[in-house]
């Protein structure tokens, strides 16, 4: 479940995966296997070899892609997630969800 964005966000995160974009939605997210962050963001594309070829320039395994819903994904937490939007010059979603004080 997505907490701290609109349905507006989700759609247009959507249309652009949906494209064959590379698309980057980050929320709310707590999971007892990541304590103490509280955010994620999920990069997605409906296009797999693009999506495969994205997460590997950044150290990412086929394997780590959530494929459970219409929209494969790589989840990003925590260091991972910093790094990676750090270069894709995406701090504003973890500026957004107050991820930067944890760093």
């Amino acid at each position: 479940m997505a907490f701290g964005i609109t349905r507006k966000e989700l759609k247009a995160w959507k249309q652009k995966a949906d494209r064959g974009e590379i698309a980057f939605l980050t929320h709310y997210w707590i999971d007892d296997r990541f304590p103490g962050w509280t955010s994620v963001t999920k990069v997605a594309c409906s296009d797999m070899k693009k999506l495969v070829s994205w997460g590997r320039n950044y150290g990412l395994k086929p394997e780590w892609l959530d494929c459970h819903d219409r929209y494969p994904h790589f989840d990003l937490v925590g260091q991972t997630q910093y790094e990676i939007l750090k270069k894709e010059g995406m701090l504003k979603q973890l500026s957004r969800f107050r991820v930067l004080d944890k760093l």
